[in-house]
C-alpha cells in the first residue's frame, strides 16, 4: 500500500513538472507572436492556450532526429 502512494506521488509530481515546464516555454512564444505577428503581418493576438499549441506543435515540426 505504502509503494502504491509513493508512485501515485511521483507521477502528480512529475506531471505538474511538466505542465509547469510547458508553460514556461509556452510564455515567450505566446509574448513574441503578440509582440510581432500583429504589426508584421496584420494577425491577430493570440490566448496563452493557443501559444502553448503552437510551441507543441513548433516541437514536432521542427525537431531534429539525428539517428546513427
Amino acid at each position: 500500500m505504502q509503494s502504491v502512494m509513493i508512485f501515485i506521488g511521483v507521477l502528480v509530481g512529475f506531471l505538474i513538472t511538466v505542465v509547469l515546464f510547458s508553460a514556461i516555454f509556452a510564455l515567450p512564444v505566446l509574448w513574441l507572436w503578440n509582440v510581432l505577428c500583429p504589426d508584421i503581418f496584420g494577425l491577430q493576438e493570440i490566448g496563452f492556450l493557443q501559444a502553448w499549441g503552437l510551441s507543441i506543435l513548433c516541437g514536432f515540426l521542427f525537431k531534429s532526429h539525428n539517428s546513427k
